[in-house]
């Protein structure tokens, strides 16, 4: 069944054969239409209910970043003047004309979605989301004084009147828009930003016990009082509005110092940034809109008219009601048997150990930092942190193993978009631990996940070795699907040691012996092994690429996987978000399959298997392939030598490729099709899941090599 999406959506990319733009999708548009296949699982009905509502809530927190990220991006492309063309063949102004429209039936879509099939759904439920009109007297006197004592005194009304400047509406807040009347019929107008440290959904309580959860806007309980803050004022309209403003940022000093003081200023600029879209109820007058249009300097192609309650994201409240029977069952993550005993460090001498959260425990990622802080035969940790979290237990290893004379350095990371903030917290409290801390280049990010043990044994200093595709985040490891290998091997630790080296000092090593680290070989070696599946196939027919990614842009990458496929080569793609490759055309990419897979936790990690004759190579690791990622990040991509967990990875991919429940299939034409192969149904997120918990149940964990039994 294809994705309901509106017949006004414009093609992904040229359909013209000749044009410079046929061969590749607009990266813009294929993100806005993988957030379509997030927002169709709000009417997936396998999901329960307040999962159902999660999915809402994430749809319109991606469009806002959206809009604050790669529209603004946009909007500086042609305020600049910038003509160079896309590789899908289109100038900055054509891209952000049609991205544009394209955002609005979303919009409207999610605001069809929440008014005739969730609202209705959670009513039934008990869950009532109720205009305040429809309160009882008891109830609304409940309401007013509850507003009296907490609301009303953090409410600051500013006027908007020609001789003041026009008040500052920061980023994301939620206002109302009020014209008002005074005694001598004089109009006025002027704006309240609802109060931030307040829930969204302010609850209604009565004194009569009720199992149902009864909640009102909190706009629209403001609204109702705005006698209150306007005394002898006539009230004759109130909407809400929202600002959306340029939250990105470039940083270009290299001194550590500077760069933390440079990402200071930058979330400083994020607060201030210009404005990129205007959200309004629709029945706001044209007059108000207009007026606020021209104070914030936007164009009527970014104002947005909405049917309903702006900030859909804030319905992950509704995520605290304490209804299990709403949400998806809770699940013990399972641990490998080689694991059970808790002597992380023997059991990776035992042989390389791959962990697939969340299905695998994070925990013993966090043991394996913890031990190494108390082993008295541990000399050093070195470790890369992107986005760690709040109350990370990763941190507080790093601070007891400073605290046991180990020598601790980490490259934190902190340009990592929304969370400077927190990664500056985390840079200062270490620093203040004693652990040595680097803070990344200006011209890259470091996004690769590393962490490196150094220790004596009585052979001699062994390295221990964990590199994954997800980040050291405890909270991020239950909700995406993320790869982790741990290992001892002599050649990956050497290669670990030369990466902190390039990462923390001047070292220029170029020569890995087993990593692909971009920026400096990752690029090439990826070339040259998709090369030689092309140059097998011309010789023996057996030329085989299977990838696992979240996103595909890179057109370097593209062209090349275009040339394979032109000989013959089999190249299977998943590829959860952005995809710029068209598949299946006829003389192009007829041998190129592209699925996207979206359920109840976000696929995340990266898995490259080159067919390599039957003797596969896989890597795992951090990057996608999209240009940022070769060519303007740290990354690392680790290959799997062990033959037992190759196996396994195997058997992984497979198990994705035969998922038909909510996998997605790319169509030549850029529409993507959910997967129906006429076949019983296979859900690979739940027979993941079904696995763990049999491990758990049984309380006995089965070793590496036979953890495939539930995989096809």
């Amino acid at each position: 069944m294809a994705i309901q999406t509106p017949e006004t959506d414009v093609p992904l990319a040229s359909e013209d054969a000749s044009s410079p733009g046929y061969a590749f999708f607009s990266r813009e548009l294929s993100w806005i239409d993988f957030n379509w296949r997030v927002l169709n699982e709000v009417s997936n009905q396998r999901h329960p209910l307040l999962e159902r509502v999660k999915f809402l809530a994430i749809t319109d927190s991606n469009l806002d970043e959206f809009l604050m990220v790669r529209v603004s991006g946009l909007l500086g492309e042609v305020e600049a003047g910038v003509a160079t063309r896309t590789p899908d063949g289109r100038t900055p102004a054509q891209e952000l004309a049609e991205v544009r429209e394209a955002i609005r039936p979303m919009l409207a879509e999610q605001h069809r979605l929440l008014k005739e099939t969730l609202l209705p759904r959670l009513g039934d439920c008990g869950i009532c989301i109720v205009p305040y009109s429809e309160l009882s007297r008891t109830e609304k006197q409940t309401l007013r004084s509850y507003f009296e004592r907490e609301i009303f005194p953090v409410c600051t009304p500013l006027a908007i009147d020609p001789a003041q400047a026009f008040p500052f509406i920061s980023n994301l807040s939620l206002n109302l828009m009020v014209v008002l009347r005074d005694p001598d019929g004089i109009r006025h107008v002027a704006r309240i930003k609802v109060p931030p440290n307040f829930p969204r959904l302010v609850p209604v309580r009565t004194r009569t016990q009720t199992k149902q959860a009864r909640f009102v806007w909190i706009e629209e309980l403001i609204r109702e009082h705005l006698e209150l803050l306007f005394p002898e004022l006539v009230i004759e309209q109130a909407f809400p509005f929202r600002v959306l403003r340029d939250a990105d940022f470039e940083v270009r000093e290299i001194e550590a110092g500077d760069l933390l003081e440079k990402v200071r200023a930058g979330l400083q600029k994020r607060r201030f940034g210009e404005a990129v879209a205007l959200q309004v109820d629709e029945r706001m007058s044209d007059e108000l809109s207009d007026l606020l249009l021209a104070n914030l300097e936007l164009s009527p192609q970014d104002l947005y008219r909405l049917p309903g309650p702006l900030a859909l994201s804030d319905l992950m409240q509704l995520q605290e009601l304490d209804r299990p029977d709403l949400k998806d069952v809770p699940f013990v993550p399972h641990v490998p048997a080689i694991l059970a005993s808790g002597q992380i460090f023997s059991a990776i001498q035992q042989g390389d150990i791959i962990l697939h959260h969340p299905y695998d425990s994070f925990d013993p990622v966090v043991d394996f930092l913890s031990q190494a802080a108390a082993d008295p035969d541990v000399l050093a940790i070195k470790q890369t942190l992107y986005r760690v979290g709040l109350n990370s237990p990763v941190v507080e290893a790093l601070r007891r193993a400073v605290d046991c004379g180990k020598q601790v350095a980490v490259l934190l990371e902190l340009k990592a978009r929304f969370d400077e903030e927190n990664n500056i917290g985390w840079a200062e409290e270490l620093e203040r631990a004693g652990v040595h801390v680097m803070y990344g280049f200006a011209g890259l990010k470091t996004h690769c996940k590393v962490a490196l043990v150094v220790r004596r044994e009585a052979g001699g200093i062994r390295r221990y070795v964990h590199i994954g595709t997800g980040n050291y985040n405890r909270s991020t490891a239950r909700l995406y699907t993320d790869l982790g290998l741990l290992t001892c091997r002599e050649e990956l630790g050497a290669d670990a040691s030369d990466l902190f080296n390039f990462l923390t000092g001047y070292s220029r090593f170029t020569s890995y012996r087993r990593l692909l680290v971009a920026p400096i070989n990752m690029r090439d070696e990826v070339l040259k092994r998709i090369e030689r599946e092309t140059q097998r196939q011309r010789t023996h027919g057996d030329g085989r690429l299977i990838f696992k990614m979240n996103s595909l842009t890179d057109p370097q990458i593209i062209q090349s996987l275009y040339d394979a496929s032109q000989v013959g080569v089999n190249v299977q793609l998943m590829v959860r978000g952005i995809c710029c490759l068209r598949p299946g055309v006829p003389g192009l990419s007829e041998n190129v399959r592209v699925v996207s897979l979206v359920g109840r936790f976000l696929e995340h990690s990266r898995v490259f298997c080159f067919g390599n004759g039957g003797d596969e190579e896989i890597f795992i690791g951090s990057a996608d392939f999209m240009q940022r990622n070769l060519d303007y990040r740290v990354e690392a991509l680790v290959p799997i030598l062990s033959g037992p967990v190759k196996s396994q990875l195997k058997a992984l991919l497979e198990g994705y490729f035969r998922d038909n429940e909510q996998s997605y299939e790319l169509q030549p034409n850029g529409e993507y099709r959910h997967r129906d192969s006429g076949d019983a149904p296979w859900n690979m997120q739940r027979a993941l899941l079904e696995e763990a918990q049999v491990a758990s149940a049984e309380a006995r964990f089965r070793p590496i090599t036979d953890r495939q039994a539930l995989l096809p």
